[in-house]
């Protein structure tokens, strides 16, 4: 169910929020509400790093063109033909 809200916010601050909705090619409801959403997960579902991962993060450079999704679906059409 949606309910609706109003918001006191300052006009440039909306016109930039407006702005770059269109530019992602969504409302301003869904970025708000997405925002709200991901500020609102409790604690528990955050899943936290162990040390051992944390230590790894950022060791390996990729290129600035790599596509992930790209070699993720190589990688599986050769794995599962």
């Amino acid at each position: 169910m949606n309910t609706k809200l109003t918001l006191t916010i300052e006009d440039t601050v909306i016109d930039s929020a407006k702005k770059y909705a269109r530019q992602k090619g969504k409302s301003l409801s869904d970025i708000v509400e997405n925002y709200l959403k991901s500020i609102s997960v409790s604690e528990e579902s955050v899943q936290t790093l162990s040390p051992r991962v944390a230590k790894l993060m950022g060791s390996v450079k990729l290129p600035e063109d790599f596509d992930y999704k790209k070699e993720l679906a190589k990688v599986l059409k050769e794995k599962h033909g």
